[in-house]
């Protein structure tokens, strides 16, 4: 087994037992535990005062959990944390410990799978190349660029998208003046986040399955592409299915060139979500290379994000011309991209980077939102006003830089079904998550077509 494979476990292996947060391990100044895994993993309630303090913290160097309670915020680290914490005036309170991790691995099932039933990523590569086989006039994969472990010569995987849509003369081609809108999912671009991964096959399934059955359905296919990434991360989910049924939360790409010798409460890696070349290096990153929230070297260094963006242009025509924050995609534009993350049960929109600037499509997109947000039950909103402000993601760069509605969907349990955190039971997807996505991705690849004529007040507003 690799270094970096071993290192990340080592980071990682005490996964499943945290229901509540089941966030990765956390970089802190203050961890004083030892690096061989033994110490104990404590979860922290934080109350915050400012509008500052998520930022405060993530300077800090401390693991914020994607997950928020009104003012309060959650941190993972371990018993002299709250220390450290108190030391920047916060009140922690310690609501959840477990033991830390052992670098130890466990094989995945030999079908594919992991933690129940989980896909693998050669079990979701081995079902794309099934759903194109057996139905050719549906689906096409498209291979797009390769991942930092297999540039290095090291392992690692090809990337993949499946082209779904009743195929007719252009269709799937890598081309941005293409005869039908586009809607693009992608998932686990923080490899961690497992149920991500399990809508995006769902959804595959639901639209080459149920083609010429649910007339919804039907009339989709036959007017609009559907593009799915369904691993953006291989590597990442490579280590994560590393620990069986113990999966270790491995949330960055397997980039040791900066961080290598991570202790156990560190991680090896880039976020890769800190990493596009738009807004890169503002709120919400870090240049500390074992903390969750690495921004990289540079903007775009990462192989899986300059391939996702060299797949995006080829997809998208560049519609938003304008340089500034505030100059609007036009009105008449088409396509939609959703970055599935987990699990903090939200619906956000750009600006992610910055709460306190808008998008000159601000209207059109807290609509669409809104209408996500009201399908799923969750709340909606720029990433500062109901999370924090985060720089360098996705949905950011494909607004910025193509013009395209994008949007990030927090994938989380607010009913009280018992499937919170990064790693729930597998029964989880079918029983739970997939009735209250697919709904929502109906609604998203609907309106495709013209996304920014949605409003608030006809949810129906764009459909085909």
């Amino acid at each position: 087994m690799s270094r970096i494979r071993m290192a990340a476990i080592a980071a990682g292996a005490a996964a499943g037992a945290l229901a509540l947060t089941a966030s990765a391990l956390p970089h802190t100044a203050s961890a004083a535990a030892s690096p061989t895994g033994t110490g104990t993993l404590v979860v922290y309630r934080v109350p915050t005062h400012h509008a500052q303090d998520a930022q405060t913290l993530i300077g800090a160097g401390y693991d914020l959990l994607e997950r928020r309670q009104g003012d309060d915020l959650f941190v993972m680290g371990d018993p002299s944390t709250a220390a450290g914490l108190r030391g920047l005036g916060f009140a922690p309170k310690a609501v959840q410990s477990m033991p830390g991790p052992k670098p130890t691995a466990h094989a995945s099932d030999a079908g594919g799978t992991y933690y129940g039933g989980y896909h693998t990523v050669d079990g979701h590569y081995a079902h794309l190349d099934q759903v194109a086989s057996q139905h050719p006039d549906l689906a096409t994969v498209v291979p797009y660029g390769q991942s930092w472990l297999k540039k290095q010569g090291r392992g690692g995987h090809d990337l993949k998208a499946i082209c779904v849509t009743r195929k007719q003369q252009g269709d799937c081609k890598l081309d941005p003046n293409s005869p039908k809108p586009r809607f693009f999912l992608m998932s686990q671009i923080h490899a961690r986040e497992i149920t991500t991964g399990e809508v995006s096959w769902r959804w595959i399934d639901e639209l080459t399955n149920d083609y010429g059955k649910d007339p919804d359905v039907t009339r989709l296919m036959d007017t609009t592409e559907m593009w799915v990434v369904p691993i953006v991360n291989p590597d990442g989910v490579d280590i994560v299915a590393s620990g069986g049924n113990r999966p270790v939360l491995q949330r960055k790409n397997a980039d040791d060139a900066q961080g290598g010798s991570c202790s156990w409460l560190g991680q090896t890696g880039v976020d890769l979500n800190r990493n596009a070349g738009t807004h890169w290096g503002g709120l919400g990153t870090s240049r500390q290379p074992c903390s969750e929230t690495y921004l990289g070297p540079a903007a775009d260094s990462e192989p899986e994000n300059a391939g996702l963006e060299s797949l995006f242009r080829q997809l998208f025509p560049a519609v938003r011309t304008g340089t500034g924050d505030s100059d609007p995609a036009p009105a008449d534009a088409r396509g939609m991209m959703i970055s599935l993350h987990s699990d903090a049960s939200m619906v956000l929109l750009p600006w992610e980077s910055d709460h306190t600037v808008h998008t000159g499509n601000d209207a059109a997109l807290r609509a669409l939102a809104g209408q996500l947000g009201s399908l799923t039950g969750y709340q909606s909103g720029q990433a500062g006003e109901i999370l924090y402000d985060a720089s360098g993601g996705t949905d950011d760069w494909t607004y910025d830089k193509l013009g395209v509605a994008s949007f990030t969907i927090e994938i989380g349990d607010v009913d009280g079904r018992g499937c919170d955190g990064f790693t729930p039971a597998f029964s989880c997807q079918d029983g739970y998550f997939w009735p209250k996505l697919k709904p929502a991705l109906m609604y998203a690849a609907q309106h495709a077509v013209s996304p920014y004529k949605t409003t608030d007040s006809d949810g129906d507003d764009g459909a085909p």
